[in-house]
């Protein structure tokens, strides 16, 4: 096991006009599960690759444990990857897929068979040893890939995606699997996706990027409460974050035909700014007298909750189409109907989130 350190990490592919990844500072602790996030073309894969080895590294340095490994070939890096495809040799046994690095290593066959054993019970793969891959389904293979590095007792495991192939029940069982057997094996692992309900519920800290760029990197629950920008506010949370731009006043902010009240020591942080954005989470939310008014579009009804969207009412059709959609979550079997307008404010206890327009920073 091993800490895992970047330090300025720079990728830059050629032709590019600016880096895919830009100066990764980005510190994992021994035995840590960190997990990078982010959407399409984030960098979060080119960082997972530039630990491997498999990207260079133009500007920066990676360390594993007290190693530079910057220069190193992937061969001598101690890692263990899982990639998303699985990577499966399709004439071996499942048995001699799991062994194979071992055997390239030299490794001795009595050993050899009895860390594929250990791994294969770890996995609940002890019947599958003798079968080819494509007598697998998606959720076998993928277990199949993870003992093959976990057979190589690393001291780093890099995860790219490897739940993307699986449907959308599989990827539940399977994301939980992984979790508990990082936990129990304890090796360090840097895991990949761009899933941020994955993210959540797996990592031990959260790493958001976007553009190549870090944005904050925190448990899952700091990310969700206190998220420093409006990216980050807006990625982390299914349904996202309500973020609802409008003019400041001396008592807050103008949203439709309501001032949402902001503290005047928040205001002064946004000194010369005419517009702010509020956000606010959909479970942050609930029906009053007095709020913002909202136009309800579609209400799906899930039993114990309910899920409103809509936008600010007052809108022409066409503004409706480019306006920020509003959700709301709401307890009990009674919400409001669709087609009706509304009004929500921020339950009492509530946080209410306040960002800045020009620089995207959380205020409050």
């Amino acid at each position: 096991m091993a800490t895992v350190s970047f330090k300025d990490a720079t990728r830059v592919y050629p032709g590019a006009d600016h880096p895919a990844v830009d100066k990764l500072n980005l510190e994992i602790g021994d035995g840590e599960f960190m997990v990078l996030v982010g959407p399409s073309g984030c960098g979060k894969s080119t960082s997972l690759r530039m630990l491997a080895g498999l990207e260079e590294v133009n500007a920066g340095a990676i360390w594993i444990g007290d190693r530079n490994v910057t220069d190193l070939p992937p061969k001598d890096r101690d890692i263990a990857m899982v990639f998303q495809n699985y990577a499966l040799y399709p004439h071996m046994t499942v048995g001699d897929n799991m062994g194979f690095a071992l055997k390239m290593a030299g490794v001795p066959k009595t050993e050899r068979d009895q860390r594929v054993m250990e791994a294969a019970h770890l996995l609940g793969l002890e019947s599958f040893l003798s079968r080819k891959p494509k007598a697998l389904s998606g959720g076998q293979r993928q277990r199949v890939a993870m003992g093959r590095a976990i057979v190589r007792q690393p001291q780093v495991f890099l995860m790219d995606e490897p739940l993307s192939n699986l449907d959308a029940k599989l990827r539940v069982s399977t994301r939980t699997q992984i979790a508990a057997l990082q936990t129990r094996l304890g090796v360090t692992t840097v895991y990949v996706t761009h899933d941020q309900v994955e993210a959540m519920t797996m990592g031990d800290r959260v790493a958001v990027m976007k553009d190549g760029v870090l944005q904050q990197c925190d448990s899952p629950l700091t990310l969700y409460d206190k998220p420093e920008n409006i990216f980050v506010a807006g990625f982390i949370g299914s349904p996202a974050m309500n973020l609802i731009s409008g003019n400041v006043n001396e008592n807050g902010v103008v949203v439709g035909d309501w001032t949402v009240p902001v503290e005047r020591s928040v205001l002064a942080k946004a000194s010369g700014e005419d517009t702010l954005t509020i956000g606010i989470r959909p479970e942050d939310l609930e029906l009053a007298d007095h709020g913002i008014a909202v136009d309800v579009a579609v209400v799906e009804e899930l039993g114990a909750d309910a899920y409103t969207y809509g936008t600010l009412s007052g809108l022409s059709e066409d503004e409706k189409l480019s306006a920020p959609q509003i959700v709301a979550r709401l307890r009990g079997r009674t919400p409001p109907e669709r087609g009706t307008t509304v009004r929500f404010a921020a339950g009492e206890g509530h946080t209410l989130h306040v960002f800045s327009n020009k620089t995207g920073d959380r205020l409050s």
